[in-house]
């Protein structure tokens, strides 16, 4: 055996090991703090004082108490009022930018469970100080680009490591009553570390560990931390262990150990502490990304948004004119009629495709620069008929953020069809929806030319059906209309830009068959919309629930106003004080769709989670699809309400009768988890149903249903991959071992020799080797390996993401499965050190001026990265309401030197100023104008605790300046 198999069989067998979470908790626990808790805490009152700062900025109230009992719903709203537009305030982004998070946070344990630096185990502090400072210096190249969603995934990853250092280390026990700050500032040293032939513990008392720290360490306030190891009980003489079942060391003497994880752990009576602590040094974190991303940015990184990303998939071809007109047109009124408001969507995303190219794409926050990149697509050529479109397609569903929305516009077939799997692999994983704007005409229909005189080119039958499979796939539409019903169609997108959309039901029968679908409306909805997809002929009937019909003959009735454009049937509902179960019956014998959304603050979001078993079991996140007749476990967190109470989920065949309840767990927090046992082979979607005591707006009744949009298919195939890292440097390859295994209710079975194909995809099309094929051999355990390359090119750009699917099919082509790996390319930073202030003058304020309105001062200062460094980036206004001019020089030994000038009137005595160089190091420059009853002018330089304080007096004004590296 060689030692990379030797390697891979030793990982295996970790990760199928019960009970092997050695930190804080990921997850769940219901008596002590868990990494879920400890960073949806940080990031809400992070978020908050945010929000309160820049609401003190505009003269603005902000009525919050900043606590540990914040809820994204009370955060939401205290930031939303600083809105004109608050209608409707959803917390659907924000908490699904927290899951985001916290799920990142918890796979570390599932990803790195052996990495000692990953969870400062071993004395690894300069390792695990690398690892948080390398982190955000890519969490900060994320926001840099606009990347949110990744710059998430990222931030998580680090959280886990900080928080882990404060239950794992004895900086509690030292008697530490604040964050080591040294752990997110490289340019500080790691003071007081514990030599490695130090001794450092006795053996604990029975289970009593309380005093097995030694006095002289403790007395010497020597930083040290638990040696870990579920393979061997070596460890340095003398030295103290982790702690618990798995952990071998701890038999060894000195027996025991000093992990703070739970309140039953070694240490456990110093676990709130540890946990107080993680939670403080995780806000400073965030104050440091804060600071280096901008508030704006970072509020964005934190998903406090209203409204969706708006993103466009174009096909650029000759025929094309007039769909890219349209798209122009609709999009561009969204933007002007939101602009300014919270309405405004969160971001924007344009992908243009044609044969043989597709992208490059284009994501921004700036309504402008999307306008412009709008603006500059033209329609030309297109040679032969297909065109890239699900190529085009990879690349927006791996930069939309989760549950977001796309619309493709084409009227030419996909010529990468084989990219099919790979796109619902991805629809799966990001829980996105697509909707198709299709204008080709049918095969051997008329063909009308475009306003440019090209004809729409024709589109067989099976290349409509490659669509419409994966808009069912995602709960999205296939839309098919002529190019003159376009204008008609698009009102979709204007639907799906409001804030706050939710789906109340969604079904598809192919093959067609009449059926009646029954939906509940409840108080809180409002502009409720249905939609039918489905060709001629087809006929609706739509039932209120007090009785009250309309038929599909009228266009305008007591119930809804409806639209026809080609396939599409847009019925907008007028359900003023008609609250409970409606019926929508279609007659119909092609295939269809429906859908029906509405505007409500009420909604939930949802993972697939799976479970470690054992006396440590905890969840994390599982990537793929849930295996046949086995169990499944879904985390669900309701969103907009704290009143909410979820009476039933369950799995449903959205395209039959066969559901599956689940049983559920309240985790508190409006989170819930919930097991489905023995679930069948099929296609599902997971629909809630719960009541809302806060449901008051039309009537008494609060029953209220969300269904998730996108369908979670079965697979008795697994399919697991395991990186050692998740970041690349650019010009390097990295190496993913993979494992395919096949399944019989949900078990691993070692059954008869089967071949599986394999294919590999990244959305960067960078450099990648894998095998085409991997095959399990009776009596090997029912597993096959194989391993995937990635190699980023070396003009990588330091923060460019690049998403790995690898697919795995049976013989028969009838199943697959998955596994999505997220990596971010980055660039090893040298420059650690912060940007540097020096003072250059200041001038006076009159101090017998009773009006200080008619006074200003001059602040100006010099702000250098030193001759290694990446430069200065930017210098703004933290705090003060003057005006600031920059100008950079060149100093004569080549360094770049940036000076600002700030002027403000004397009523603004205060001015804080931040500086961020090219990699996110950040330096705050802080000017204090004081008057004095005697004029003095000494001038000083004095450097205490690790901060250089440069005071400059002249006459009546007292400047203070310091840079504080935060």
């Amino acid at each position: 055996m060689t030692t990379r198999q030797s390697v891979m069989l030793l990982v295996v067998l970790v990760l199928s090991l019960p009970g092997l979470i050695h930190s804080f908790k990921p997850l769940f626990n219901s008596n002590s703090f868990t990494h879920r808790e400890i960073t949806r805490t940080a990031v809400l009152q992070k978020t908050a004082e945010v929000c309160r700062d820049i609401a003190a900025s505009k003269g603005l109230d902000f009525n919050l108490i900043i606590d540990n009992n914040l809820s994204a719903g009370k955060v939401q709203r205290a930031c939303s009022s600083m809105d004109a537009f608050t209608s409707f305030v959803s917390t659907i982004k924000f908490e699904t930018a927290i899951a985001s998070m916290y799920l990142s946070n918890a796979a570390v344990d599932a990803i790195f469970l052996l990495s000692a630096a990953r969870h400062f185990d071993d004395e690894t502090f300069q390792g695990g100080r690398d690892i948080i400072t390398e982190g955000a210096s890519v969490v900060k190249a994320h926001a840099k680009i606009e990347n949110y969603f990744r710059g998430r995934l990222s931030l998580g990853q680090i959280c886990h490591t900080l928080q882990d250092f404060y239950s794992h280390s004895n900086w509690v026990e030292l008697g530490n009553k604040a964050p080591y700050s040294a752990l997110i500032r490289p340019d500080q040293p790691l003071k007081n570390l514990a030599g490695q032939n130090t001794p450092t513990c006795r053996s604990c008392v029975g289970e009593n560990c309380a005093n097995n720290i030694l006095p002289d360490v403790l007395n010497q306030g020597l930083l040290t931390s638990g040696y870990f190891s579920i393979i061997s009980s070596s460890k340095p003489t003398g030295k103290c262990s982790h702690g618990g079942f798995f952990d071998r060391t701890s038999r060894r003497d000195p027996v025991g150990g000093i992990n703070k994880d739970t309140i039953d752990s070694s240490h456990g009576l110093r676990h709130n502490e540890a946990a107080d602590l993680a939670i403080r040094a995780t806000m400073e974190l965030l104050e440091d990304v804060r600071l280096a991303a901008g508030d704006t940015n970072f509020m964005k990184l934190m998903g406090l948004s209203q409204s969706p990303v708006l993103c466009f998939v174009i096909d650029t071809t000759g025929s094309m004119s007039d769909d890219i007109d349209e798209a122009k047109r609709v999009s561009f009124e969204i933007i002007d009629r939101k602009r300014g408001t919270g309405q405004e969507p969160s971001g924007y995303i344009l992908v243009p495709f044609n044969d043989p190219d597709f992208g490059p794409i284009v994501m921004t926050s700036n309504a402008d620069i999307f306008k412009r990149q709008m603006n500059s697509l033209t329609a030309a050529g297109g040679g032969d008929i297909p065109e890239m479109a699900l190529s085009g397609l990879q690349l927006a569903l791996t930069a939309t953020p989760p549950f977001s929305e796309i619309f493709l516009f084409t009227d030419a077939p996909a010529k990468d069809a084989y990219l099919k799997n790979t796109i619902i692999a991805l629809i799966e994983s990001t829980k996105s929806e697509v909707t198709f704007m299709l204008t080709g005409s049918a095969a051997g229909r008329r063909r009308r030319r475009t306003s440019q005189g090209v004809a729409p080119r024709a589109m067989s039958r099976s290349g409509a059906q490659l669509y419409q499979d994966l808009a069912e796939a995602s709960g999205g539409q296939a839309i098919q209309v002529t190019k003159s019903e376009l204008s008609l169609a698009t009102s979709v997108i204007v639907d799906s830009s409001a804030s706050a959309v939710v789906t109340v039901f969604q079904a598809s029968r192919n093959p067609g068959r009449p059926d009646n679908f029954n939906f509940t409306v409840d108080g809180s909805l409002q502009n409720i919309t249905a939609y039918i997809t489905g060709d001629s002929p087809l006929t609706f009937s739509l039932t209120s629930s007090t009785g009250v019909s309309q038929t599909s003959s009228q266009s305008s009735g007591p119930l809804a106003s409806v639209t026809t454009a080609g396939n599409l049937r847009r019925l907008s509902l007028n359900t003023d004080n008609e609250t409970g179960l409606w019926q929508l019956s279609v007659s119909s014998n092609n295939p269809y769709l429906v859908k029906v959304t509405g505007q409500s603050s009420v909604n939930f979001i949802y993972n697939l989670v799976e479970e470690h078993e054992g006396a440590h079991g905890d969840f994390s996140v599982k990537e793929g699809r849930p295996l046949s007749g086995g169990n499944a476990s879904i985390l669900v967190t309701v969103t907009g309400s704290e009143t909410v109470k979820v009476t039933e989920v369950t799995l449903f065949d959205n395209s039959g009768p066969t559901e599956v309840k689940g049983s559920l767990q309240s985790l508190g927090s409006s989170d819930f988890l919930v097991t489905f046992g023995g679930i069948p082979a099929g296609e599902f979607v997971l629909v809630l149903k719960g009541e809302d005591s806060s449901s008051t707006s039309r009537s008494t009744s609060s029953s209220f249903q969300r269904q998730a949009s996108t369908q979670i298919k079965t697979s008795s195939i697994s399919v697991t991959a395991q990186a050692n890292n998740t970041n690349i440097e650019p010009g390097t390859t990295i190496s993913i071992p993979f494992t395919v295994a096949a399944t019989t209710d949900g078990v691993i079975t070692d059954s008869a020799t089967e071949t599986f194909t394999v294919r590999v995809s990244n959305d960067r099309s960078y450099t990648s080797t894998s095998p085409s094929s991997v095959t399990i051999v009776a009596g090997s355990g029912g597993k096959a390996n194989g391993t995937v390359t990635l190699t980023a090119p070396s003009s990588a750009a330091s923060g460019t993401d690049v998403t790995l699917t690898i697919e795995a099919e049976n013989t028969a082509a009838t199943d697959v499965n998955y596994v999505v790996l997220r990596f971010s390319v980055t660039a090893k930073v040298t420059d650690v050190n912060r940007p540097v202030c020096q003072v250059v003058t200041t001038s006076t304020c009159d101090s017998t001026s009773l009006l200080c309105a008619s006074s200003q001062w001059e602040f100006i200062a010099n702000f250098t990265d030193g001759i290694n460094g990446t430069g200065i980036e930017s210098v703004t206004i933290r705090q003060g309401n003057g005006t600031l001019n920059m100008s950079t020089v060149v100093e004569a030994g080549g360094e770049n030197i940036t000076l600002v000038t700030y002027t403000a009137s004397c009523c603004s005595p205060i001015v804080e100023l931040t500086a961020v160089d090219s990699v996110g190091n950040v330096g705050i420059c802080v000017g204090q104008a004081r008057v004095l009853t005697t004029p003095a002018s000494a001038v000083q330089t004095t450097s205490t605790g690790g901060y250089t304080l440069n005071i400059s007096t002249i006459l009546w004004l007292n400047v203070v300046f310091s840079v504080l590296l935060k």
